[in-house]
């Protein structure tokens, strides 16, 4: 992290972002985001060649920012920018399991996931913008933004660990979805999926089609990935522009990721574990940022180090969870359920 204290960072927050910058990044996310359209726009199922080509390029390309970064700005931006982007991938990952339950749920045909999922990534790109404005502004004018980011992880920490411990299984019911029930107030919605479009016409009147009510389940449940997410980042760096250059990474690569991990999601069976301890450490290394600006003698844990946990601590996660499964051979299409 740099070397403002919380109480200094109320008055200013130090970026590499200029006008420049933001203007070229931003155009650069929206026409990845436009070539994905154009790449969905005639559905089909997405094959696993095609999969790990998009996946390899989705993840040297961010990897490549991040060597552009630390010749640019130095080492200490550079290894920011890193451990930023693996919070954020792995924080994405664990995102998936929640699109294979919202997809399976509403049994979105394989040619369409893809599209769902663009969907869902473009708007949690939004959200992620909105979450990360209010962060910055959090932190110029709030004392204890430090504090309050620490607190978020730390409880979304003790979530993942409690239902990591109970054996508690996410499940989705589309009848209760708050989203679902509100839009089939407002409008009819017909049983048929009609390929990509959100509305068809019945009779005399336009209805929903159950594509519509995923795209905005997915959109609902981006809210809750930000709320942890965007102050998971925001503890490794303080700088803006490097806060939405990792999430936009982490999430651009997502709908080639899906199709990547499907069937080996469910043998990470130890992966909330993983995340409950990274989310944790984070939360702590804020808390003691955040002490740190008052009482001097209170110390900071450096970002090096925070990267040296954060990957140990996936190692660890995943050779575990590998172990724990071994010879299964899952199907995929019951991947979602076995995740403890």
């Amino acid at each position: 992290m740099t070397e403002l204290s919380p109480l200094s960072a109320a008055s200013s927050l130090t970026s590499v972002g200029t006008p420049t910058l933001w203007a070229v990044t931003i155009v650069g996310v929206l026409v990845l985001l436009v070539l994905d359209f154009l790449v969905t726009r005639r559905p089909h199922e997405v094959s696993m060649r095609e999969a790990v080509g998009w996946s390899a390029f989705y993840i040297a390309l961010p990897l490549a920012f991040g060597g552009w970064v630390w010749a640019r700005y130095g080492s200490q931006q550079g290894v920011e920018y890193l451990t930023g982007y693996l919070v954020e991938k792995s924080l994405s990952v664990d995102n998936l399991f929640v699109f294979m339950l919202l997809l399976a749920a509403f049994a979105v045909p394989s040619v369409l996931a893809q599209r769902v999922l663009l969907y869902g990534i473009a708007g949690a790109l939004v959200l992620r913008g909105v979450f990360i404005a209010l962060g910055a502004a959090a932190l110029q004018t709030l004392d204890f933004a430090f504090l309050i980011f620490a607190l978020i992880l730390l409880a979304t920490a003790a979530k993942l660990l409690r239902d990591a411990l109970s054996g508690h299984q996410q499940e989705v019911d589309i009848n209760k979805m708050r989203s679902v029930r509100l839009l089939r107030k407002i409008m009819p919605v017909v049983d048929e999926y009609h390929g990509t479009k959100m509305t068809v016409r019945q009779g005399a009147k336009r209805a929903l089609t159950p594509f519509a009510l995923v795209v905005v389940a997915v959109l609902a449940t981006d809210i809750v990935f930000a709320v942890d997410s965007v102050p998971a980042v925001y503890g490794i760096t303080e700088d803006p522009y490097l806060v939405f250059a990792t999430n936009a990474f982490a999430l651009l690569g997502l709908r080639a990721l899906y199709f990547v991990l499907h069937a080996a999601l469910s043998r990470l069976v130890h992966l909330s574990y993983g995340l409950a301890i990274i989310l944790a450490f984070i939360g702590l290394k804020l808390g003691l940022h955040w002490a740190h600006g008052i009482w001097d003698s209170v110390p900071e844990i450096p970002t090096p180090a925070s990267l040296g946990v954060i990957i140990g601590v996936l190692v660890v996660v995943t050779l575990t969870s590998l172990r724990a499964t071994r010879g299964q051979q899952p199907d995929r299409r019951e991947v979602v359920s076995e995740r403890h």
